[in-house]
């Protein structure tokens, strides 16, 4: 399914989810520092790149593209981390890691709406993140458990579907376990 909005097309699954694609963008393979971007909505907040998926779109794709135009790096797309189903805002975001090779001095939203970029390490960028976007802070805090989904403490409950697995979230994610559909 698809609709329009100002200048981008929607896409949709067929659960009435908005498909998106982000990436956790690191400075090396150690992933001990973050790239986040400032919003565009609210120039003061930091997110985590991404956005969504155009009509026939592979979800790798789609988020090496927003990562190019929303935080001007290109690099060496790595695992998807998973499919994170925020339920409030009916998106499914296929989160992935990628690992920073070039960074553009001037990039599409730097030049059109202001956009910024910071280096965080990643225990400061959950901090921030937990703030305004908690969603995101969950990726991150995905990425630091590696992938044990058993840990007795767990921040999401998943589901598989295929070979991904989908971490089921809501705008207001405190890490508490919500419970499995």
């Amino acid at each position: 399914m698809m609709k329009i909005k100002h200048n981008q097309t929607r896409t949709y699954d067929g659960e009435g989810y908005k498909k998106r694609a982000a990436c956790l963008c690191f400075k090396t393979e150690c992933e001990e520092e973050v790239l986040l971007v400032s919003s565009s909505r609210h120039p003061d907040q930091w997110i985590v790149p991404g956005g969504g998926m155009e009509p026939d779109e592979e979800p790798g794709s789609a988020a090496v593209r927003e990562v190019y135009e929303e935080a001007g790096v290109k690099g060496k797309l790595g695992r998807l981390l998973g499919i994170f189903e925020n339920q409030d805002r009916k998106h499914r975001t296929y989160v992935y890691v990628l690992v920073v090779t070039e960074i553009l001095e001037d990039w599409e939203d730097s030049v059109n709406i202001g956009r910024k970029r910071q280096w965080f390490k990643v225990e400061d960028a959950i901090g921030v993140l937990q703030c305004h976007k908690p969603v995101h802070a969950e990726y991150l805090r995905k990425l630091k458990l590696g992938n044990s989904n058993t840990n007795g403490n767990s921040l999401v409950s998943t589901n598989s579907v295929g070979t991904a697995t989908v971490y089921v979230t809501s705008s207001q994610t405190s890490g508490m376990s919500s419970d499995l559909r």
